[in-house]
């Protein structure tokens, strides 16, 4: 483990390329220190990497920025309450090919570049598959040279960190600005006023919206760098600052540092990020973080569009009908659909255009994508706190429901059910907006995010929307980035692809298909294996340091790493461990595969069910774990505080990935596609991008299991009665018995006893309708385990399947089918050449 090779996929450590590295680390270190101590610390020597490596993002992102200005591109504008970035030193390295050198630089200097690596903080801005789906798109889009600009929300406390305490999960806020974040520049003179609350004045000239109390947005801006084009793409996450005459204009005698200290409510705004995973909270806070980022970023994507030349304030253009040739704007799922009333008042009230072309201007500019079909995490907004916060909003909304309906009534006439079920308002107990209905009428594309997904949407919650429009509804599979999820965090397997076929599969994922050629051949299987097994090491190394828990480096190791949430099934995996435990305490002497099961996740604080299930998976593994019988043969361990980087470190371990969501409601997963591309093959049910997994890498090489989406209707309309599975078999009952009857938590017997009452009377998610298959499944797994070469096989195949779930291909289709732009691999100049 200790040898450091060189690595072609990590760039060239050329000398002249080393020496100016050290130079200019020790200068950036110097003027740390110049400044503060005289002693430096670990964190000062990764400042001064970060400093030395974001030298070399600079002149590239100025010349990008000036070569759009130049070119004047269409631009997309990717918006977003969540982008989960994780670290970025390390993957600028890669994109920038200075991995090697730099790793060459600090030997030199007598440093351990991952030490260094590992100081930076994670950017958690994210809770799990949509933060993270748009942190993959942004590499893909500077990496296709697209004019893209991610935009969203600088939170000063991103997701929490998850600490594990007595078996149960504990929040920590994630101070993750403490110590400073060299990826960012705040950009004052770009501010921008939002307002919020206030009333609106119909005149003659117009509708003005007056009495509003204001908000600063302070852009910070990160670099993005393309894979190796020279193409440095921005994201620009705002932050909340109060005006300075903040609560001052109308304070009382006395009232001065009241009105100071009150500043804090204006700046909350930017404070958290709300670690909801599928779920709606309807608070004013979100509300206000929703309107905030929209109002910020439209004023921006409108000033740029008026001006013309690079550094140049000057108005150029108008003509607001040219908007939509220049500007697209993505919505990631509803959380922005302020978006298009927002666009609708400053078209109308501002810039004075009839209601009819600013209509036609705002669809055609917005796109919305669709994430998920459970109907809790739908966002539905009561109509009077819309009143309250943003009156001219909820007059637009009002208006762009009149005409909508309007249409629908014109094309359906006498169907009122239609009408109802159509409307942007919901009638009912209190009236709210359907924010999904409000994105559908005001986008020219609504897409879901896996086949399986889209087609779902179209048939159920979307249907009268598609019979309406059809033309409006696509798909886009999801897709993950090959330069994150295999040459930063696997270099080892990327070598070895390199190998064979070459390097240009970083740029076009699909030339893995190539590596079919290899699937009998000796060497490559054998080096494909061994990549794992390094890499089981080096995990279980990391588990022993961080965790101190032992593992057996031979064992399968069997993952579930992702949010908590019953529609996940952690609970089906809880039963195949006990199911498995009891079976080797029944015969103890027989030859069992040997397993390690990891299951990660944050639950959302407030969801009492998923900290129940974290219990419950931590019991187990206290039970299982201390059993002598057992011995190395089966261990279970809760993998606390997953992460992007925690991820980066298990995925390459893994051999088993669990992809096993009741058919029908996981959208798409984009864990599943890490997994399969690092090596590991997938036991999951017919549900999301799992189903295209098995297209591409043939179904006979996972192991698929389950119900799929037709059963699950049938299921429904028969009634699912839990009873009739526990009753019919012997090992589901025991399993169950032993949870209620306190087997596990033998302090307090009835610990469990609300999962236990939930799997048998209320479970949404039909835990025990897939549990004899998902059991026999595993067995298939457990004897392919056992033939290493015939699983490294499969391995093969499905890596050689992973062409289509790369970001890169996902963004093509959004660049051509949604947005009107072509992607292009040309390369930017650099910045050092002349031109």
């Amino acid at each position: 483990l200790a040898v450091r090779k060189q690595i072609s996929v990590r760039g060239l450590a050329g000398v002249e390329n080393v020496t100016d590295l050290k130079q200019n680390f020790n200068r950036h270190l110097h003027f740390t220190l110049v400044k503060d101590r005289n002693v430096a610390t670990r964190r000062d020597y990764y400042f001064a990497l970060a400093h030395t490596v974001r030298d070399h993002l600079i002149g590239r992102w100025i010349r990008t920025q000036q070569h759009y200005y130049e070119k004047d591109p269409k631009r997309v504008y990717y918006i977003s309450l969540e982008f989960y970035m994780g670290r970025s030193l390390q993957n600028t390295m890669v994109n920038l090919a200075l991995e090697n050198a730099c790793d060459e630089a600090t030997y030199q200097l007598g440093l351990d570049m991952e030490e260094l690596e590992d100081m930076e903080e994670d950017a958690g801005l994210g809770n799990g598959g949509l933060g993270r789906l748009a942190a993959c798109f942004l590499d893909s889009m500077a990496s296709l040279g697209l004019a893209a600009y991610g935009y969203g929300i600088r939170y000063e406390f991103g997701i929490f960190n998850q600490k594990i305490v007595n078996g149960w999960q504990v929040e920590e806020a994630d101070d993750w600005l403490r110590y400073g974040n060299p990826w960012e520049k705040a950009r004052p003179e770009y501010m921008r006023p939002v307002h919020f609350y206030g009333r609106t004045e119909h005149q003659p000239g117009g509708v003005k919206w007056v009495d509003t109390q204001v908000v600063l947005a302070l852009p910070y801006d990160t670099p993005i760098p393309g894979y190796r084009n020279n193409v440095v793409n921005t994201m620009r996450l705002w932050s909340a600052k109060a005006p300075c005459e903040f609560n001052l204009k109308d304070f009382n005698v006395g009232g001065y540092i009241q009105a100071v200290l009150d500043r804090n409510l204006a700046e909350n705004i930017s404070r958290v990020l709300y670690p909801n995973d599928n779920f709606f909270e309807g608070k004013e806070l979100r509300l206000k973080q929703e309107y905030f980022v929209v109002s910020a970023t439209l004023q921006d994507i409108i000033r740029r569009f008026k001006v013309s030349k690079f550094g140049s304030r000057e108005i150029a253009r108008t003509d607001f009908s040219k908007l939509p040739d220049k500007v697209a704007i993505q919505l990631n799922d509803t959380h922005p659909a302020m978006a298009i009333p927002e666009l609708m008042r400053v078209l109308v009230d501002e810039e004075k255009l009839t209601w009819e072309n600013a209509w036609d201007i705002c669809v055609r500019t917005c796109a919305y994508t669709n994430h998920t079909v459970l109907p809790e995490a739908l966002e539905r907004w009561p109509v009077d706190l819309f009143a309250h916060l943003l009156p001219r909003h909820l007059e637009i909304v009002y208006e762009i429901n009149r005409r909508h309906l309007e249409k629908v009534a014109a094309k359906y006439p006498g169907d009122n059910d239609r009408l109802c079920r159509m409307s942007l308002i919901e009638e009912g107990g209190q009236k709210r907006i359907n924010m999904a209905h409000l994105c559908i009428v005001g986008s020219h594309a609504v897409n879901g995010v896996a086949q399986i997904h889209s087609d779902i949407l179209k048939a159920t919650i979307f249907k009268d929307f598609y019979e309406m429009e059809p033309h409006k509804f696509q798909n886009k599979t999801n897709g993950i980035t090959p330069r994150r999820w295999l040459v930063m965090c696997n270099p080892g397997l990327a070598e070895v692809i390199a190998e064979r076929i070459g390097e240009d599969f970083i740029r076009n994922l699909n030339q893995l298909r190539e590596l079919l050629k290899f699937v009998n051949d000796e060497a490559f299987i054998r080096d494909v294996a061994k990549v794992k097994q390094e890499n089981k090491l080096k995990f279980a190394v990391h588990l022993e340091e961080h965790y101190k828990v032992k593992i057996n480096p031979n064992s399968m190791f069997d993952v579930q790493v992702k949010r908590i949430h019953e529609y996940k099934r952690q609970l089906l995996n809880c039963l195949h461990i006990i199911t498995y435990y009891n079976r080797i305490k029944k015969e103890p002497n027989k030859q069992w595969t040997p397993r390690t099961i990891m299951i990660g996740g944050k639950a959302a604080p407030g969801y009492h069910s998923a900290k129940m299930i974290i219990r419950l998976i931590t019991a187990i593994g206290e039970v299982i774990n201390n059993d002598p019988v057992v011995g190395d043969r089966l261990k279970v361990i809760f993998l606390e505080n997953y992460r992007v980087t925690l991820a980066e470190k298990i995925i390459p371990a893994a051999d088993l990935s669990e992809q096993i969501s009741t058919a029908g409601t996981e959208a798409s997963g984009t864990g599943n596609m890490k997994f399969m591309l690092n090596g590991a093959l997938t036991i999951g049910t017919m549900d999301g991008a799992n189903v295209e997994m098995a297209e591409e890498a043939g179904e006979e090489n996972l192991f698929i299991f389950g119900m799929r989406v037709d059963d699950v209707d049938a299921l429904d309309k028969r009634g699912y009665h839990a009873e009739e599975y526990y009753n019919r078999l012997p090992e589901l009952k025991q399993a169950i018995d032993q949870i209620a009857g306190g087997f596990f938590s033998p302090k307090q017997p009835d610990l469990f006893k609300e999962i236990v009452n939930m799997l048998m009377h209320h479970d949404r998610f039909k835990v025990f309708a897939d549990y004899e298959d998902y059991i026999k499944c595993q067995e298939k797994v457990n004897a392919l385990y056992k033939n290493p070469k015939e699983w490294t096989k499969k391995v093969i195949y499905n890596i050689a399947g992973c062409g289509k779930f790369s970001s890169d291909r996902t963004i093509a289709q959004y660049a051509r089918e949604i947005w009107g732009m072509e992607p292009t691999h040309e390369k930017l100049p650099a910045p050092d050449d002349k031109q």
